[in-house]
């Protein structure tokens, strides 16, 4: 992942542990609310989603469309990272206010794929964020993080293991009140693999931890809008649950 750059607007952040990440987000100072639920959406851009990248970006433009017109915008900061065989933060923990689609370039897939470090970058950075907020005496702070891709790991210097104690972590609510992640599996129906795919990815769930497994099927623009749905009215959920000392319940697809 490259090295990041503090601004004035924005502070960077290393994550603890093995592959030496980083993180950025807005300044602890600039942020307007007393609680906040961290959303992170992460997003595969290694070689073999780019049949159906446009409608890929699309959805994630819809999650966000859709979260500034959530009764709690103002209380969530979305982070938004893309991988293939790196990393890239195509923007850190932000208010939605702040946040411009339009902003948001083409994907260009290309590449192998570092799924391993992208939830590990992902789950770590929000506990890191909540356990910063936390201690600069703001009220609550939970995370959902959305992890989208259509392939196995190929490249990572992290492994399960390392998520899994990134996620045994988070229930302690010592550094965040609670943390749902959720693992979406994408087709490409060219692929005769698919359900060999979609197994490992399960598996994968299994060993790291992580909350829940959705495979919404062939990545066609009317499946990737549902899912932005779906995601939309996870984080929303996920939200309204701040405070209660317990995550929300998960979603059907």
């Amino acid at each position: 992942m490259p090295r990041l750059m503090a601004t004035d607007e924005n502070q960077v952040i290393t994550i603890p542990g093995p592959g030496n990440f980083q993180f950025s987000g807005t300044r602890i100072e600039n942020l307007g609310a007393t609680e906040y639920t961290l959303a992170t959406v992460v997003c595969d851009s290694s070689g073999s989603v780019d049949p159906f990248k446009d409608h890929l970006l699309n959805a994630v433009k819809m999650v966000v469309g859709a979260c500034k017109k959530s009764p709690r915008a103002e209380n969530l900061l979305l982070r938004f990272l893309i991988f293939n065989e790196n990393l890239q933060e195509i923007h850190g923990f932000k208010e939605l206010s702040t946040i411009d689609i339009n902003d948001y370039k083409e994907l260009k897939p290309h590449g192998m794929t570092a799924l391993y470090d992208a939830t590990f970058n992902a789950i770590g950075a929000t506990l890191e964020m909540s356990k910063n907020l936390l201690s600069q005496d703001f009220d609550n702070v939970n995370g959902c993080v959305y992890i989208i891709t259509d392939g196995l790991d190929n490249r990572s210097k992290v492994g399960p293991a390392d998520i899994l104690k990134k996620v045994e972590a988070s229930r302690s609510r010592e550094d965040i009140e609670s943390l749902t992640s959720v693992l979406v599996s994408l087709k490409d129906p060219s692929i005769r693999w698919n359900d060999e795919i979609v197994a490992a990815l399960d598996s994968f769930k299994n060993e790291a931890g992580i909350d829940q497994f959705v495979d919404i099927g062939h990545a066609t623009s009317q499946k990737l809008a549902k899912l932005a749905n779906f995601v939309s009215q996870s984080i929303s959920s996920q939200s309204q649950a701040l405070g209660s000392g317990a995550p929300s319940q998960q979603l059907a697809f």
